[in-house]
């Protein structure tokens, strides 16, 4: 390791003797701007790549110049010429370049001595084919516009150090063009979502990610300080109870795409800073939200994979998104799993808890009853819930923001989708009665003071907005992340995340980064 650093900091130091070279012979070395007439990637889809002999005999390329500019990924010199590869956003292109044709002071004092791999050029020329049929720009025009300092990784083993890509993502996205697919993905999924919502009369809108209480989801929220107010305020950890706040305004379909902080552990499936869309229906209720999401898949497999495509693979495995998606009941499914009833499940605290310690549950006795319910649910239910698979009517104690389930008010009518063991949607028939809500604010109250730190708080201005009245609602959250895992095909959350939060280097690297540079 010491040898590499030491090697890679006598590159930095001879390339900046080229940046000062490149400045006594007139060129900038880092230059303002360069005009761009053609992208690497559209040339190569609009002439095709390699090409047999008797297609090329026929072939007429155009006689026109085309200006390109990008960063040089490879290199051979071979005397009098040499070939080259650019990559741009859109791709690679192969580029021909002549002692000849570009003069032979450019060439030997500058393409030769002062232009690495990794530096970003413009170039300028007309396209032919190699005898071997690759599209290539013969260059007559050569223009630095950015010296590169460091080298890139090895060519031949690329980037594949996975905490190394995280912590220099600009890497990754160099030396890796496939990641910069996953984020173009992402960007699709952001988009398609924001155009389904608006096609369907929602208002995107802003709530505040500073909030004065915790409260909306179950989750330990961050702690900052406020200095101009002089009060302690929470990262948000959701946005509902400010959306539902507009219905009682008067909107009546709102969205809202942003970050939510919660203050939990990484894995490969969470990540504390996360990106949700969360959307809130006047006059509906969750089983409209059912079939909502259903067609919202549609329309994100159409928008990605193409029109009627309803089945991908995900890690090997066939997902299947025909309609309807399956539907099972929280209670009677982790009656199976279990062998408890649905009655023992909600009441009998004595057997749910023998249960959690037959499975080796965590802190089990620490845990509330309810907690232990849940417990069971992700240890036995969740696993196997590959398909998409609608989980509905959860226990009221453990929704303290849902309507309670008609017919059984020991439920709710809650739902939440599971893909590949994954939850990937939580939605609910929102409570709208301000009494029966100050009621389960007060029960979290209980909890929180039992120690659990995920317990909501008490928001006393919410009650207060419901008490003008919040017409009937169902809203839903859908995490960004989890879903660009899913379309994208990667199991951990950071492959999808530009930069994730990661553990700090060790001072002692960092201060010998500094010393030799």
């Amino acid at each position: 390791m010491a040898e590499e650093k030491s090697l890679e900091h006598k590159i930095v130091e001879q390339r900046k003797e080229k940046v000062e070279k490149l400045k006594e012979l007139g060129y900038e070395p880092y230059a303002y701007k360069f005009d761009v007439n053609a992208k690497a990637g559209e040339l190569i889809a609009r002439f095709g790549r390699v090409k047999s002999q008797e297609e090329r005999e026929g072939e007429e390329l155009p006689s026109q110049e085309f200006s390109l500019a990008g960063r040089i990924v490879s290199m051979r010199v071979m005397g009098k010429a040499a070939f080259f590869h650019i990559q741009d956003e859109s791709g690679r292109l192969q580029c021909y370049i002549r002692r000849d044709t570009v003069g032979e002071e450019f060439y030997n004092k500058v393409f030769k001595k002062l232009i690495d791999i990794g530096d970003i050029v413009g170039v300028k020329g007309t396209l032919f084919r190699t005898r071997t049929g690759e599209l290539t720009l013969e260059v007559k025009e050569l223009t630095p516009l950015t010296k590169s300092l460091r080298p890139l990784p090895e060519k031949w083993h690329g980037l594949k150090d996975t905490e190394k890509r995280y912590r220099q993502r600009y890497l990754d996205l160099i030396v890796n063009p496939e990641v910069r697919e996953v984020f173009r993905t992402r960007t699709e999924v952001i988009k398609a979502i924001r155009e389904f919502l608006d096609s369907r009369g929602f208002l995107e809108v802003e709530t505040p990610i500073l909030q004065p209480i915790a409260s909306g989801a179950a989750a330990k929220p961050f702690i900052t300080h406020y200095n101009a107010l002089d009060i302690d305020v929470y990262l948000r950890i959701a946005p509902e109870l400010y959306l539902k706040r507009l219905l009682v305004g008067g909107f009546e379909r709102v969205y809202e795409l942003g970050k939510n902080f919660r203050n939990e552990g990484i894995s490969t499936r969470h990540n504390p800073e996360f990106t949700m869309v969360e959307w809130y229906m006047a006059y509906a209720d969750y089983y409209d939200l059912m079939e909502m999401t259903e067609e919202l898949f549609e329309f994100l497999l159409d928008r990605l994979y193409g029109p009627g495509v309803r089945e991908i693979e995900y890690q090997g495995t066939k997902i299947s998104f025909k309609r309807p998606f399956r539907r099972i009941s929280y209670l009677e499914e982790l009656s199976k799993k279990t062998g408890l009833t649905p009655d023992e499940l909600l009441h009998n605290e004595e057997k749910v808890l023998q249960k959690a310690k037959e499975l080796e549950i965590e802190n089990a006795e620490k845990l509330s009853h309810f907690k232990r319910v849940q417990e069971l649910f992700e240890k036995l239910v969740e696993p196997e819930l590959i398909q998409p698979t609608f989980v509905v009517d959860f226990p009221k104690a453990i929704s303290p923001l849902a309507k309670e389930k008609r017919g059984n008010p020991e439920l709710v009518e809650r739902f939440e989708l599971f893909i590949y063991g994954r939850e990937v949607a939580n939605a609910y028939s929102e409570l709208n009665n301000p009494e029966e809500q100050a009621r389960r604010f007060k029960q979290q109250l209980q909890e929180r003071a039992r120690g659990d730190e995920e317990a909501m708080e008490y928001d006393a201005d919410f009650v207060t907005a419901l008490e003008y009245g919040m017409p009937p609602t169902a809203g839903e959250g859908i995490g960004i992340d989890r879903l660009v895992m899913l379309f994208t095909d990667k199991d951990s959350i950071r492959e999808v995340l530009l930069f994730p939060q990661l553990r700090p280097e060790r001072r002692e690297e960092k201060k010998e980064e500094v010393k030799e540079s």
